[in-house]
């Protein structure tokens, strides 16, 4: 139970830390974010019984992919957004209703495409005995590339240039071209690389987890709860919030009953919010 809870929270956790990119840096409030990782499901469902192309290797065409084609729905779709917005809150209120259209957009191509049945697919399912406890080898592996990807990530916004300019517009974003940033360029960036992140994290999820057309919506509120109660644009509590989020799920659904665990979420959420409005890792506005 401890081993499920931990493989569904390091997801969310994955999920999340594309989400806090895109809003936490690109101040872009993303509705359609759980149709690009259902999106990434089919695709690693189309690899893997079309081409006979494992998950993981799958993950090289999807995720350079999902980059390009988020830099350019940025670029395209939501420059014209930021160019206008007087402000922030008008940005985030814009994109809202952009991405909500986009949603249906998104959504209405896979339902074309691959209706609306649930959909899954067998791959590695076998049983392992990991750390006393027996989980399927998809999960752990699922897992072990979550992690390998989540601290790659954290490398590339903590140990480079790029990535020094990325936080740098998630802190100050008024300030940042002060110092030479580009915050567009970077905005851009940030953006594209949420959108690699939640495609790699949707191949992932599909090696365990049945999916539709029509679930997006839940993983995005998901992915949204993960980012505010660890506090926007942190990484580390994306982490935190995730494993927090998917072990209490497992353990009432395996405890109490299924159909409580998302009243459970948002049981934790609300009471995250009571105590630390800011979220767990975020810093109270001054």
């Amino acid at each position: 139970m401890l081993a499920a809870g931990v493989v569904l929270g390091g997801m969310y956790a994955l999920v999340a830390m594309g989400l806090t990119l895109q809003y936490g840096v690109a101040r872009i409030m993303n509705l359609a974010y759980g149709e690009c990782l259902v999106a990434a499901c089919f695709a690693a469902l189309w690899f893997f019984t079309a081409a006979n192309v494992a998950p993981p290797l799958a993950l090289l065409v999807v995720v350079p992919a999902a980059f390009a084609g988020n830099w350019l729905l940025y670029r395209v779709f939501l420059r014209p957004l930021v160019r206008r917005a007087p402000n922030a809150g008008a940005l985030e209120a814009d994109s809202i209703l952009a991405t909500f259209g986009l949603l249906f957009v998104i959504q209405g191509l896979m339902l074309a495409a691959f209706g609306g049945s649930y959909q899954s697919y067998s791959w590695l399912s076998l049983p392992v005995t990991f750390a006393g406890t027996t989980i399927t080898a998809n999960r752990l592996l699922a897992l072990g590339l979550a992690a390998v990807l989540g601290l790659g990530l954290w490398v590339l916004l903590t140990r480079t240039r790029a990535g020094t300019a990325v936080r740098a517009v998630a802190v100050n974003p008024a300030a940042a071209p002060l110092v030479g940033i580009n915050v567009e360029r970077v905005a851009a960036l940030a953006f594209a690389l949420g959108g690699a992140v939640v495609a790699a994290g949707g191949v992932l999820v599909s090696t365990f987890l049945t999916f539709s057309a029509g679930v997006g919506v839940l993983f995005t509120m998901k992915a949204l709860v993960v980012v505010i109660m660890g506090g926007v644009g942190n990484l580390l509590g994306c982490l935190v919030a995730g494993l927090l989020l998917g072990l209490t799920e497992t353990v009432v659904a395996a405890r109490v009953d299924p159909g409580l665990t998302l009243a459970a979420t948002y049981a934790l959420f609300l009471l995250v919010l009571v105590l630390r409005p800011a979220g767990l890792f975020g810093r109270p506005a001054r």
